[in-house]
């Protein structure tokens, strides 16, 4: 019998929530792209919410599977 401990990486909880916030702006970006604010705002045209978020979640999905608990 083990006496061993497992312990959760925090890299894995920094993943969920770099993913989580992904989710948030990318869904954030979708609606002000179907809903434009009447603002004038510098190179709206871009869409930084959608390609921020998309790259948070991907960034966070990495670190959710690499540091994954029960990985050995």
């Amino acid at each position: 019998m083990s006496d061993k401990k497992h312990f959760i990486s925090i890299w894995f909880f920094i993943g969920v929530l770099l993913a989580v916030y992904g989710v948030l702006i990318f869904g954030a970006g979708v609606w002000e792209l179907f809903n434009p604010t009447p603002s004038q705002v510098i190179m709206r045209h871009l869409h930084a919410g959608i390609w921020w978020g998309l790259l948070l979640a991907a960034i966070g999905a990495f670190y959710c599977v690499k540091f994954r608990p029960g990985k050995e």
